[in-house]
């Protein structure tokens, strides 16, 4: 028997919830080393601009589908549109493949929230720490080698284990949250962490800016880095380079084209002011995003300099922060747990949003119950969570990205899903809208309660003109068509 679809209690429960998908490891992790790598104050102008158009157009379409349809992703556009169910399957596929690394991820998360919290922040401060633990390798013992030549490596059962059982338990605690519905769970829970998490976000922030570090350098010299525009030596291919680069953070920040915001605004009431909400969400998660930025960037400088913030890249968070912590003295293990406790709210809520996606997806499509959705996709995440872990050890192996990079199976799941099958979602979302069922479709369902629509104009335009073409230069871009 088909159950009865939930609702969130009230709109602060949706706009919470939706916040709590948007603010994850893509604003803590990922934007602060996309804004040290692309000018500062450039890349965040350029983010603010295509958070109010772009991003904004996104969320407006995919919550109103969902709303309109009360379907999640796989059977909403289907519904909207016989043909344009492809999308729905597309937009589906995105969170299933998302689930199984951003929980493996949330697991290094809890490790490194484990080393801080029993003070062993020191031991997660050296820089191969965190290779030795995603690789489950260490250095032999008792064998001296000349300087200059490869250490010899070995590894154990609990080496190789560890990685697996943390992601393991990152997604219970998830699938758990799930299991409990909409209201006693996904929006409980976000009803509690995300007034915690702001809290932890602000105090941390400004910590950062009162940091005295090496050679004079202060967080305040950092804030500078961050917030001033950088243009000097830059060309158009690089200007263009930071517009594909805050195009594709705008995915992962506020959750778009992974049918997260669909699902979530099946669950909107229709007499619940959705442009309002939808600002809401748009203004928490560019709040975050800054902040997250604000907590980073000055501590990193002050400690490591420029080079330090420009080298950190990817490993900004496990590898170049814990040093900063540890350089800050006795309070380093402290001010450690506190940010990565934070970061581990900030995953958890967000791989809630990714789970449910998927489980809606079943319910709806399968008229299965929550509990066996829920249980069906936590054990197909285990499996494959486990297979790109071993990938970095006992099935270790690299391979070419069509975007010129090289990557292990983590990496070709995050490329396949955000980088091309993303942009193919919001592209054919696009078309649907803009030119199939035109943006009336979504603009009567927005106001249908007599709300005024304020960005009617930018709207229109934006989802039948700029949007596709912006999105079609990031596939492009990914394919490395376009460089």
């Amino acid at each position: 028997m088909k159950e009865k679809r939930n609702s969130f209690s009230s709109s602060i429960g949706f706009v919470l919830a939706a916040a709590g998908s948007a603010v994850g490891l893509g604003n803590i992790w990922r934007f602060p080393y996309l804004a040290a790598k692309d000018g500062g104050g450039l890349f965040l102008v350029v983010y603010i601009v295509l958070a109010l158009t772009f991003g904004y157009t996104m969320l407006v379409s995919e919550v109103a589908v969902g709303r309109k349809t009360k379907q999640s992703a796989l059977t909403a556009y289907g519904r909207l549109h016989k043909k344009s169910g492809w999308i729905g399957a597309f937009a589906t596929l995105v969170p299933f493949m998302i689930l199984p690394y951003y929980c493996i991820i949330g697991g290094w998360v809890m490790k490194y929230c484990v080393a801080f919290c029993t003070g062993q922040g020191s031991a997660a401060a050296d820089g191969s720490y965190f290779t030795r633990f995603i690789t489950g390798k260490y250095p032999v013992p008792g064998i001296e080698v000349p300087e200059g030549q490869q250490v010899p490596m070995t590894s154990d059962f609990w080496s190789t284990f560890q990685p697996i059982l943390f992601t393991c338990l990152f997604l219970v605690i998830v699938a758990i949250v799930i299991y409990a519905g909409v209201n006693k769970g996904i929006e409980s829970l976000s009803k509690i962490l995300m007034p915690v998490l702001l809290v932890f976000v602000v105090a941390i922030a400004v910590f950062s800016l009162t940091i005295h570090g090496e050679e004079g350098r202060t967080g305040i010299d950092g804030l500078e880095k961050y917030m001033i525009p950088n243009v000097q030596g830059m060309g158009f291919r690089d200007v263009f380079s930071v517009i594909m680069d805050a195009m594709g953070q705008l995915f992962y920040s506020i959750s778009v084209a992974m049918g997260i915001m669909v699902t979530y605004g099946s669950y909107f009431k229709d007499d619940s002011n959705m442009i309002k909400s939808v600002n809401r969400i748009e203004i928490f998660d560019t709040l975050v995003a800054f902040l997250a930025g604000v907590m980073i960037i000055p501590a990193v400088f002050a400690f490591l300099g420029e080079d330090g913030l420009k080298n950190a890249g990817p490993g900004l968070m496990f590898v170049a922060l814990p040093k900063v912590f540890m350089a800050m003295g006795p309070i380093g293990n402290f001010v450690g747990a506190a940010f990565f406790l934070m970061v581990f709210f900030a995953a958890l809520t967000s791989a809630i949003s990714i789970l449910e996606a998927v489980v809606s997806s079943m319910m709806d499509k399968l008229n299965w119950s929550r509990r066996k959705s829920t249980i069906t996709e936590a054990v197909i995440a285990v499996a494959i969570g486990t297979l790109i872990c071993l990938g970095y050890n006992v099935l270790y192996f690299e391979m070419p990205l069509p975007n010129g990079s090289t990557g292990q199976l983590l990496d070709l799941f995050d490329y396949l899903s955000n980088n091309i099958f993303m942009p193919v979602v919001a592209i054919g979302t696009c078309i649907l809208i803009g030119w199939i069922v035109k943006p009336k479709t979504i603009i009567e369902e927005a106001t249908k309660n007599g709300e005024k629509f304020g960005r009617k104009t930018l709207y229109v335009v934006m989802i039948r003109f700029i949007a596709p073409v912006l999105l079609t230069a990031l596939l492009l871009g990914s394919l490395g068509i376009l460089k």
